[in-house]
């Protein structure tokens, strides 16, 4: 009893060192309104998850970039949407959050079948790693001012996309599947996941439109990514074009995002 106080002491404290102004949730509500869609209650626990998280991780910005309060609780909302139910428990590996003004350009080599080291550039909008800080570009993720922009969705998230590959990290790999409760669960998972993938796949190979994002051809990883971000950012079209795969991170995620929709 005396641990539970003190826990719910040092989380009040916290939530009130890190509160959240009236005006900013409701600008950032209103730039993102697959958050807005979200009920009463919902948004009541997200607005309480961000602040434990503003309270529990580093922002850093490269080469100058200023992390502003806006900057800080658009990431922290977005991130704590896919874990509303499960707990910031998912995202204690990692402390740090590395803001980029513009997309990160990152070195990268691999070698052929040959044994040749081939380097290249590549481009990015965030990235996860396990045991190092989070990495996102605010060029991907802000929102313009012009008000007919805040009406509409781009299924593309950088945030959600790079939580969910920590959460799919969390116990250690990244293969699209998520720590579950039973080696069961986990085969089930697998048997759903890669029958989605291989025919979403073949979808993207024969040139058809997908809400999915078609980057998460590349691997099974990235389609637990993209799907993740399609399933809180668009889950009615999500529901409608791949009714096992929402039905799978609904489950997972304890949320049907579509029925308020």
């Amino acid at each position: 009893m005396i641990l539970k106080a003190l826990r719910d002491w040092r989380e009040r404290r916290a939530i009130e060192r890190h509160a959240i102004p009236d005006a900013l949730w409701e600008l950032t509500l209103l730039r993102y309104p697959f958050l807005a869609r979200r009920s009463v209650t919902d948004l009541a626990e997200l607005r309480r998850l961000c602040s434990l998280f503003l309270a529990g991780k580093e922002f850093h910005g490269a080469k100058g970039f200023e992390v502003t309060d806006q900057i800080a609780v658009a990431v922290a909302a977005q991130a704590c949407l896919p874990v509303l139910k499960l707990g910031l428990g998912w995202y204690d590996r990692f402390v740090g959050i590395v803001m980029h003004e513009g997309e990160l350009i990152v070195q990268r080599s691999y070698e052929d079948e040959d044994g040749v080291v081939h380097e290249y550039e590549e481009e990015l909008a965030g990235e996860a790693m396990g045991g190092m800080p989070l990495t996102l570009a605010w060029e991907a993720i802000e929102v313009s001012d012009d008000p007919a922009r805040f009406a509409s969705d781009d299924v593309f998230n950088v945030v959600i996309h790079e939580f969910a590959h920590v959460i799919d990290m969390r116990d250690g790999e990244s293969d699209g599947v998520p720590p579950l409760g039973s080696a069961a669960e986990r085969e089930a998972w697998i048997g759903v996941i890669d029958s989605q993938w291989e025919r979403f796949c073949a979808r993207v190979n024969a040139g058809l439109p997908t809400v999915i994002d078609p980057y998460g051809a590349e691997a099974v990883d990235e389609y637990f990514a993209v799907a993740v971000e399609a399933f809180f950012v668009a889950p009615a079209a999500m529901r409608a074009e791949e009714p096992a795969m929402y039905a799978l991170l609904a489950g997972f995620f304890q949320q049907d995002p579509a029925a308020g929709a």
